[in-house]
């Protein structure tokens, strides 16, 4: 009798090639743009995707300003801080911190779509957002990646 045997190959660090991509948030929507970002980082585009393993790609995001929101959520979205003392809780609409320091909009909504532990950390650290079309990553010749 003939058995075939598949076994299913677990990715490690030795196996995983990470590659790097650059993405121009101009008129991109910040839910949708940063969802593909997220499972980018993840590893969820390769076919040897494992969870616990850090299979994911590199990305640059460039004019991070330009970034768009749907409806009212320029006025209507709060971000929210607490510096950790009573009263210490601080809000500011998505308007002033897109105007203030916009790309803090991108990485905060791609870290929120990351696990919350030391893997999402890492994949987190592979995250570069930029105000603007330079960037000083030429030398990794990144790919353009379009949604």
């Amino acid at each position: 009798m003939n058995t075939l045997s598949f076994k299913t190959k677990s990715a490690n660090d030795a196996y995983v090639k990470h590659e790097w991509h650059i993405v121009d948030a101009t008129n991109q929507t910040v839910g949708r743009m940063c969802a593909k970002i997220a499972a980018i980082l993840r590893g969820k585009n390769k076919p040897y995707y494992t969870p616990h393993t850090d299979c994911g790609d590199y990305i640059i995001v460039i004019n991070a300003e330009k970034v768009k929101f749907t409806g009212n959520k320029l006025a209507d979205k709060e971000y929210l801080t607490y510096t950790g003392y009573p009263g210490g809780q601080k809000k500011e609409i998505a308007k002033d911190v897109l105007n203030r320091r916009p790309e803090l909009v991108v990485e905060r909504a791609v870290k929120g779509m990351l696990p919350k532990n030391r893997l999402g950390r890492a994949m987190y650290k592979k995250l570069f957002v930029y105000v603007g079309a330079e960037h000083p990553h030429a030398a990794q010749k990144p790919s353009p990646l379009t949604f």
